[in-house]
């Protein structure tokens, strides 16, 4: 089976938009500063965004509190901040451990890393169903640690659900990831080197634990 270009599908969609000569509105999920960055310079032009922010997959309060307080930073700063909205869904660390049962010595990147993709997508679903979003997507797919097909093979599913269009998306492509990085130095944003699960926080412990033993640098992930 060929492979999907999920940026292709978005370009598409962008002049789509651009055609009908109005923005509409997209509900973005939000995992962090860092990956947001590029993602609303990028779609800032073409959306009317509201950034959501619901990630009960980080284990830690003071951690998944400074990730709040830098989204929020970085949009009080970007230059076109004043058009991007802000809304922080509830905090349940519980709901990411019921999903996580009986997989929690699975490595990174399989079926639990799916199960919490697919706990943040749906939330966003139902909450832009519910609000009268447009579109409905994520930040994730930035990230060259995260399973793109995956993610907008869920978004797919979960649009049909709640009957909101997903905005399919690569966004590490056109060098999305490299830009965030270079974003995240501009504005200094807090570059966290694990997702936020505690089994994630684990995997990066023994990894650094090993650099150093090994008398490499414990780099971020």
């Amino acid at each position: 089976m060929a492979k999907i270009n999920y940026q292709l599908i978005l370009d598409e969609e962008i002049k789509k938009i651009t055609k009908e000569g109005k923005k509409p509105s997209l509900l973005l999920h939000g995992c962090c500063a860092p990956c947001s960055s590029y993602v609303l310079e990028y779609l800032h032009k073409y959306f009317s965004i509201t950034l959501f922010f619901y990630n009960p997959n980080i284990t830690l309060e003071k951690e998944y509190k400074y990730r709040v307080e830098e989204v929020k930073r970085l949009i009080g700063e970007l230059p076109f901040g004043g058009e991007i909205s802000f809304s922080e869904g509830k905090y349940d660390p519980e709901s990411f451990f019921d999903g996580a049962k009986g997989l929690e010595k699975l490595p990174e990147g399989g079926e639990r890393c799916f199960k919490c993709y697919r706990l943040r997508l749906r939330e966003t679903a139902r909450r832009a169903s519910e609000k009268g979003f447009d579109y409905f997507t994520t930040t994730l797919s930035i990230s060259p640690y995260k399973n793109a097909g995956k993610l907008n093979e869920i978004g797919r599913e979960l649009s049909e659900e709640y009957k909101t269009p997903y905005l399919f998306s690569d966004f590490k492509k056109k060098n999305g990831y490299k830009r965030s990085i270079e974003l995240s130095e501009q504005y200094n944003l807090y570059r966290q080197n694990y997702c936020g699960c505690i089994y994630s926080y684990e995997d990066m412990k023994r990894r650094h634990e090993d650099r150093e033993a090994s008398g490499e640098k414990a780099d971020d992930i």
